[in-house]
């Protein structure tokens, strides 16, 4: 494969996935959203579906205005009762269904949806399959004020935190991107991480993962 349809061939396969996922959706339902290229791509999928969405809950004003745009009603999480689905992309998982989310620096509405679903499916082309996570750096959303402690503290656990300046997220709070953390326990790292006074959430999803991992790859899809 050559260097320059590399980015042609990483789109079908995330069109590819993403059209894979609509099997999961059930007519009149509430579906939770995320964020993302891939989810941009399960969003202009939606059509095709010959089923109908009552309404959508959205982990980012970018999904938002997509979901809107289809004529699809966006409503607060606190006005359903129950969450049947959540689809959503990642940066990076595990066949264990271990993620790094965060690279929209949309994780803490991601995380908080994902808790809420009964079902969480999560689409990613073959580039985001991983054996262990800590390639892509680990975002962490952090209350502006404490983003330095919050980075010298990260540095304990030997990970060098980045401000991803110019970047708010729609809490209002800033990222930082760790780079070069061993991640060999994903479940107890996030609870450690999260424990930092100044964190609002962390980029991993390993207390509560993907219920079913999608992976498109040039020889079609697999279901993990």
């Amino acid at each position: 494969m050559s260097t320059s349809n590399a980015p042609n061939l990483q789109q079908q396969l995330k069109q590819r996935v993403a059209q894979a996922a609509l099997k999961y959706l059930r007519d009149d339902m509430v579906l939770g959203v995320g964020t993302g290229s891939t989810v941009g791509c399960f969003i202009d999928a939606l059509p095709s579906w010959p089923g109908r969405i009552r309404a959508a809950v959205s982990s980012s004003e970018a999904s938002s205005c997509l979901l809107r745009a289809l004529d699809i009603e966006v409503i607060d999480l606190n006005s359903v009762a129950t969450l049947e689905l959540y689809v959503d992309g990642a940066d990076e998982a595990t066949r264990d269904r271990y993620l790094i989310k965060g690279g929209g620096a949309a994780l803490t509405r991601e995380k908080i949806i994902a808790a809420a679903a009964n079902q969480f499916v999560c689409m990613i082309d073959e580039s985001k399959l991983v054996t262990k996570l800590g390639r892509f750096p680990l975002p962490i959303e952090v209350i502006p004020m404490a983003r330095a402690q919050v980075a010298r503290r990260v540095a304990t656990f030997g990970g060098r935190a980045v401000w991803r300046e110019s970047v708010l997220t729609d809490n209002g709070n800033q990222i930082l991107d760790v780079h070069g953390l061993q991640i060999d326990n994903p479940v107890q790292l996030e609870s450690e991480l999260n424990q930092i006074i100044g964190v609002v959430s962390v980029g991993l999803f390993a207390r509560r993962p993907a219920d079913v991992l999608l992976l498109a790859s040039s020889s079609g899809i697999q279901t993990l």
